[in-house]
């Protein structure tokens, strides 16, 4: 497994005289070569804590995370972090550099870039990424004058420089128009389909968000995992009805999700046990 979170609980300090708050609680997820999961629910639900313990950016109050074979607090994260892409939108990256420095800066997974990112190797291969999500036309221009979506695709090869067994993308498409999340969905799919022992984890608010190459799907709620297993099966309209409190029809079409809310906006009270309990 490249990733093993195993009944992990994650807490914090809710204030004074108030108890713990659980940004997640007894939550267990694995993440085998090759598969590729959806990572859904509502806002809150402990969606990027997941992805962050993921990262090995940080650890569990309790319980266990076995990333790449190795439990976090037994070694070197530094390392470690270097085997997982992480693509996250919220992170700044210099808008001064130009497209190709910005790329390999993944190599040694800092922002800004180093002496050992000048060697021809991390050159050629900045530039078959380029490619790859299709941005070699952009080489020489700098990150700040790209679109959201341009550098969206930038912020994907990056995190694919340091050939990771393992790709994080915590809301990728956040924030860019439909052109451009489409062309980020199809380098995606693209992707998958040249490194197939490639494993992904994609956080998504909608399921029009997700690319077609999903075949497995995580649904937390309050922190608590709510259904997980097979696409086809978790993301099945009770299921995810119940997960987000609304009445939803859900449709599959050459491979892409979408999902819509029916008239009758809530769930009623006691639908979650009865959708859980047609999906196990």
């Amino acid at each position: 497994m490249l990733l093993e979170i195993d009944d992990v609980s994650v807490f914090v300090p809710a204030g004074r005289g108030a108890p713990w708050k659980y940004l997640l609680e007894h939550v267990s997820f694995l993440v085998a070569p090759g598969e590729h999961w959806a990572l859904l629910g509502p806002n809150g639900a402990g969606k990027s804590t997941l992805v962050s313990l993921a990262a090995g950016l940080r650890h569990p109050s309790t319980g266990r995370v076995r990333l790449l074979g190795s439990e976090l607090g037994r070694v070197d994260l530094r390392v470690l972090r270097r085997r997982v892409g992480l693509v996250d939108g919220r992170m700044a990256l210099p808008g001064h550099l130009e497209v190709g420095e910005v790329v390999r800066t993944g190599a040694t997974n800092t922002v800004q870039p180093q002496p050992e990112q000048s060697a021809d190797r991390w050159r050629s291969r900045a530039g078959e990424l380029l490619e790859l999500v299709s941005c070699s036309q952009l080489t020489g221009r700098l990150f700040g004058s790209l679109s959201a979506g341009e550098q969206a695709r930038i912020r994907v090869a990056r995190a694919l420089m340091s050939e990771p067994e393992l790709l994080l993308l915590d809301e990728p498409v956040s924030g860019l128009d439909l052109p451009g999340r489409e062309d980020l969905l199809e380098a995606l799919a693209r992707l998958a389909a040249e490194r197939p022992q490639l494993a992904s984890v994609t956080v998504a608010h909608g399921l029009e968000e997700l690319p077609p190459t999903i075949d497995r799907a995580l649904l937390l709620a309050g922190g608590r995992v709510v259904a997980a297993g097979a696409a086809e099966d978790v993301l099945a309209a009770p299921i995810l009805s119940s997960c987000f409190g609304r009445r939803l029809t859900v449709e599959r079409r050459d491979g892409r999700w979408s999902a819509r809310a029916t008239r009758g906006a809530s769930t009623r009270g006691g639908e979650l046990e009865g959708a859980l309990g047609e999906a196990g």
